[in-house]
């Protein structure tokens, strides 16, 4: 049976919008049917590269163009307003990482999606890399037990350059953090899609030697699990070489997984390319040690046969697409992404109030961005 065809809307037009145009290209039963940016410049631009339509108000542009699903690109803090209104005119919502910069916002979309009868998924493509896989499927057939302690460590290195290039990194009010909110979510991802419900974190974060911003260059986190399980973050721009992210799980048998999603440099979206392959880098399984060189060499040929700056974005957008086709749940879910919030403004909160933070989190009555920076 032919699959049918969906009507795609980007929504912001800026470096990232540019990945997702072109993962939407490579599929064929997708089509770019309409842009929209806040700068209305700016989406002409955008559309005539894609050869497209542009449009200047959300609503008109969702049934005029017939879209099916809106992907919304804006920065972070701008991610509400755009989401619910391409909700309630019957799109079906897949929104860049992070789903919001606060618990507030992230309510707000999930409720309106909930309203509107429609899907809501958030960009997390790590979770189709081949190790991320590999790992996820161990747990899930017992090989190491159950999950017991769980790290990050992502290490890398932003400069003033980084910050210049768009006007909204770095402040709390335009980027809503730092590392914790823009460059972690990956792995706070899927660490907690390893690991499972938090019952409590401690965190601390700084801002070590970028002093032209606001925001945090490294966190740290201790987590409790409901589970009983126990984890640790630790995530920096301010590491210089920094070029990693990796993600270790260990098991309560002695077994252990690893795999590490980034290598090479730190990779900054619509600039730079993607430079080493994602790799499983720990794996002490009883019998399967010696899988890893066989993995490794044959991820390392995926990764060279590939453009892995779109190949996973386009299997994300796949996955989501199927989802509204059959009606079931994306890979990535709507409440998959409110937990990575949660965890990164307990993050703040923690640091904030210099205690632990009891899950759940239910927004503050101020703004979280403004909670963030008291008593520092």
């Amino acid at each position: 049976m032919k699959k049918p065809m969906f009507n795609i809307a980007i929504l912001g037009c800026g470096k990232v919008a540019h990945l997702h145009a072109q993962a939407i290209k490579n599929l064929p039963n997708a089509r770019l049917a309409a842009v929209w940016s806040r700068t209305q410049k700016t989406a002409k631009e955008f559309a005539s590269q894609y050869e497209t339509r542009s449009f200047c108000c959300i609503s008109e542009m969702i049934k005029n163009a017939q879209i099916d699903l809106a992907i919304i690109c804006t920065p972070h803090p701008f991610h509400r307003e755009p989401a619910q209104e391409a909700a309630r005119a019957g799109a079906h919502i897949l929104i860049e990482k992070p789903l919001a910069s606060t618990l507030e916002d992230s309510d707000a979309i999930i409720e309106a999606c909930k309203i509107a009868g429609v899907k809501l998924g958030v960009v997390s493509q790590r979770r189709w890399y081949a190790p991320v896989m590999r790992i996820k499927k161990a747990i899930e057939s017992g090989k190491i037990g159950k999950p017991v302690f769980g790290t990050i460590n992502m290490l890398g290195w932003r400069d003033k350059n980084y910050y210049d290039a768009d006007a909204w990194r770095g402040t709390w009010k335009m980027e809503g953090g730092g590392v914790l909110v823009n460059q972690a979510p990956h792995q706070l991802d899927i660490l907690l899609w390893y690991m499972g419900e938090i019952d409590e974190v401690y965190g601390v974060w700084r801002n070590l030697n970028h002093p032209y911003i606001e925001v945090d260059d490294t966190a740290l986190a201790i987590i409790q699990f409901k589970s009983g399980a126990v984890g640790n973050v630790i995530v920096s721009n301010s590491q210089k070489p920094g070029i990693y992210g990796k993600v270790h799980i260990h098991g309560e048998n002695g077994a252990s997984v690893g795999v590490q999603t980034d290598g090479g440099a730190m990779f900054v979206a619509g600039i730079s390319n993607v430079l080493e392959p994602p790799i499983n880098d720990l794996w002490t399984i009883p019998g399967e040690e010696k899988q890893l060189a066989k993995w490794v060499k044959k991820d390392t040929e995926l990764f060279k046969s590939i453009d892995p700056t779109i190949f996973y974005m386009e299997r994300q957008i796949e996955d989501f697409l199927n989802a509204i086709e059959t009606g079931k749940e994306p890979l990535v879910t709507g409440e998959d992404g409110r937990k990575t919030v949660e965890l990164f403004t307990a993050i703040y909160r923690s640091t904030r109030d210099k205690k632990p933070i009891k899950f759940p989190l239910v927004p503050e009555r101020k703004e979280d961005m403004d909670g963030r920076i008291q008593k520092q």
